[in-house]
């Protein structure tokens, strides 16, 4: 997600469709980093217990609280890409249910239980799994769980990764996406948000 620009393409889209003044997008990101920056919960699939988990989140409730302080929201949505790390360090199997506790966290820590979850899975990159043991698996948990809940939803990659990079590289099938992929991104990001927020506003 460090790659990601909301301003490119995500906000622009969410506020032509909701009002200029609707909206308050907020954005934290790292690269490389596993879910257990998130998750406070998180063990491994060994059991244990690493001693810092969850400061990534902190952090981010640290940009979120301020913004929202005093604000009435009609809708909440969090959008997810992440993964790779957990690919490559063979966490797959405790994947699934660090994602969701994530979620948990964040209801309880908002205070509420109608929270909308945009997951980008993982690209085609290492479909072999060969750099990345844990890839594929990874990706299959990111559709089981965005298919699991109509207030989730998942967004393919697997084509936005070709092409040229912002350094002006050529590239393929790669770990980053291209200059224009990570528009394309914030575009879908913005479809599956606003599609979310829609049919979950008239399921209330």
């Amino acid at each position: 997600m460090q790659g990601h620009r909301p301003q490119e393409a995500f906000t622009p889209a969410v506020k032509e469709a909701l009002g200029e003044d609707k909206v308050i997008v907020i954005q934290d990101a790292l690269g490389g980093q596993p879910i257990q920056r998130w998750w406070k919960d998180w063990k491994s699939p060994e059991g244990e217990k690493p001693k810092q988990t969850g400061d990534l989140y902190d952090r981010l409730m640290g940009k979120v609280m301020p913004k929202i302080k005093g604000q009435s929201l009609s809708s909440v949505t969090f959008i997810w890409m992440q993964g790779e790390r957990d690919a490559k360090m063979r966490w797959g199997e405790v994947y699934e249910v660090s994602l969701k506790g994530l979620y948990d966290q964040l209801c309880k820590d908002l205070g509420r239980n109608d929270i909308n979850f945009v997951i980008g899975r993982l690209s085609d990159f290492d479909l072999k799994n060969q750099r990345y043991p844990h890839w594929t698996m990874i990706r299959k948990v990111q559709v089981k769980l965005a298919e699991s809940s109509p207030r989730f939803g998942w967004l393919n990659t697997d084509d936005l990764n070709d092409g040229v990079n912002r350094k002006g590289k050529k590239i393929q099938n790669d770990l980053h996406y291209s200059a224009e992929g990570y528009k394309t991104l914030g575009k879908r990001f913005a479809e599956s948000a606003l599609k979310l927020t829609k049919q979950n506003s008239k399921s209330r």
